[in-house]
């Protein structure tokens, strides 16, 4: 059963965790070419990979259960809570972004969606990162 739930957790995290992160990263430079189309997808891409980024979270809780006390899985499960909130401020700001760049004014281009999408994506991939350090170097079962 334990080799199931760590094949589970690994392949939600690569397939539901890499879209993620290439979806939010590229919204920008859609933004800045105000292609609504790209954005909409973009922004449907974002949803649905970050409800079934949940399956990392809940794949790796029953695959550590018996080590939750472990200061590395209680940093990786804060900080991936973390990323979560994160990504619901992207994707608020996506919405944004479309709405923005649907409506006929002219003069509002997104500009202040496009560097928060940036500056938060950023900040989502090093929280990622630092969560697969933990999980690779972390305390040794």
């Amino acid at each position: 059963m334990t080799d199931l739930l760590l094949w589970l957790h690994i392949g939600f995290a690569i397939f539901a965790l890499g879209p993620i992160t290439a979806a939010t990263m590229s919204t920008p430079r859609f933004i800045r070419a105000k292609d609504v189309g790209v954005l909409r997808y973009l922004h449907k891409t974002t949803r649905l990979y970050g409800f079934a980024s949940i399956g990392v979270f809940l794949f790796g809780l029953l695959l550590g259960r018996e080590f939750l006390g472990r200061p590395y899985l209680s940093i990786s499960m804060t900080l991936f809570i973390v990323a979560a909130v994160l990504l619901i401020m992207v994707d608020r700001d996506q919405s944004t972004a479309i709405r923005v760049l649907a409506s006929e004014n002219p003069d509002d281009d997104a500009k202040v969606q496009v560097g928060r999408i940036a500056a938060l994506s950023g900040v989502i991939v090093l929280i990622w990162m630092v969560i697969l350090v933990l999980m690779v170097w972390g305390d040794p079962v």
